[in-house]
């Protein structure tokens, strides 16, 4: 969030509650509340099989969720689908590349501008317009990092470099908020340091909430982060209250997982509540 603008004092930008999905017998998200600030950076963590793809979707708007309210900037849009809450500044990336991968780094960003602008078809070509489409796609992919691959096809692009794509075909539809869906997976230590950069450096009025498994890049990127196990909000808080929280502690533990960088002190130690959990599984 821009300086001198607290969690408190911002408006929200998205709010959600009581949210349920429902499969038949299975609930995958249970009752979530959720309010993030306008201008934060979010993150949205847990165990395999919390809930989290399942909470990304609804609020993405590719499933309608079976009760509960979603507000983008005050505007109901629980109703809404992929494509009005895109038209409300609502974006998401996927765990997936989804660029077109036979088209120019460029080609795909004009594209987006385009698309944007809602700019008619013409019978003749427009110099002027083409000019000012193919610079404001040259400056969101120089914003990512990419203009040296202006002209290189998406499929000859690495991993990490699609995903920097991504980013700016995301900038290039002026977003107000962006769900970044396991953005980092697969990519080498070097392209997730990229793109972590390429996160803190996205406009301040760009609101952003991230599902990452990636321990390191949430508590470099997130000012707070929300907790799901079994579909439910256990625990919302700083990293430090996370790190320290018994019953995200009790829900890694139960999920098998082996996660020491979340329940590490900062120091290289283990928190004071992994410690007591680790002596009674050691009696």
């Amino acid at each position: 969030m821009s300086e001198g603008v607290t969690a408190e004092s911002a408006k929200p930008m998205l709010q959600v509650t009581n949210l349920t999905l429902r499969y038949g017998a299975l609930t995958a998200v249970d009752s979530v509340n959720l309010t993030v600030p306008e201008g934060a950076r979010h993150a949205l963590i847990g165990p395999n099989g919390a809930g989290k793809s399942s909470l990304f979707a609804v609020l993405g708007g590719a499933i309608r969720a079976t009760e509960g309210q979603i507000l983008i900037d005050g505007e109901d849009v629980t109703g809404q689908d992929e494509v009005g809450r895109a038209r409300r500044g609502l974006l998401r990336t996927f765990q997936h590349s989804s660029v077109f991968m036979g088209l120019s780094a460029l080609d795909n960003v004009r594209i987006a501008v385009e698309c944007t602008e809602g700019s008619p078809l013409r019978p003749w070509p427009s110099r002027k317009r083409d000019r000012r489409l193919t610079d404001r796609a040259e400056q969101h992919l120089d914003a990512v990092g990419l203009s040296s691959r202006r002209n290189d096809t998406a499929q000859s692009l690495s991993h990490g470099e699609r995903r920097q794509l991504e980013v700016a075909l995301v900038l290039a539809c002026s977003p107000r908020l962006v769900l970044f869906d396991e953005p980092t997976a697969g990519m080498s230590a070097a392209e997730t340091h990229r793109f972590a950069e390429l996160v803190e450096s996205l406009p301040t009025a760009v609101t952003t909430v991230i599902v990452e498994h990636d321990l390191d890049v949430v508590y470099r990127l997130a000012e707070r982060i929300s907790v799901l196990a079994a579909g439910r909000l256990i625990c919302e808080g700083t990293p430090d209250d996370v790190r320290a929280d018994e019953a995200v502690n009790e829900a890694y533990l139960r999920a098998g997982r082996s996660e020491e960088s979340l329940f590490t002190d900062g120091s290289g130690g283990l928190s004071a509540g992994m410690q007591d959990r680790t002596k009674d599984l050691d009696e």
